[in-house]
């Protein structure tokens, strides 16, 4: 097993800080999208509201999505600062770096994310 040159693992925290950094400047620039519809009658219709509470609902599906991202991000700068970074989380063998660089976050090699290890 071979881990990434210190350039490659300097390139993948950047990229990585750098999309952290990203995600919790949308989640700020969202927070409004996903607080508590008023469901005040006098002031909207029905369907404002309805329309209100789907683009609400859609609004905190985002955020937990974002959050999931944030989470690899984190375990996968958690990963560099041990020095296992580039390592497959569920078979040990090194990950491609191409797919490092395509998405530095990834935890698993190719063949167990197809599940070809099992």
């Amino acid at each position: 097993m071979t881990a990434p040159n210190d350039s490659a693992a300097a390139a993948a925290r950047t990229k990585l800080e750098a999309r952290r950094r990203e995600l919790e400047e949308w989640g700020d620039a969202t927070a409004g999208d996903r607080s508590t519809v008023e469901l005040d009658q006098q002031r909207q219709g029905r369907l404002s509201r309805m329309d209100a509470l789907q683009g609400q609902a859609m609004a905190q599906e985002a955020a937990r999505r974002r959050q999931t991202e944030l989470d690899r991000i984190d375990a996968a700068l958690g990963r560099l600062d041990a020095g296992e970074y580039g390592y497959c989380l569920a078979c040990g063998e090194d990950i491609a770096p191409a797919r490092l660089d395509a998405d530095p976050a990834i935890p698993t090699c190719v063949d167990c994310a197809r599940g070809a290890h099992e």
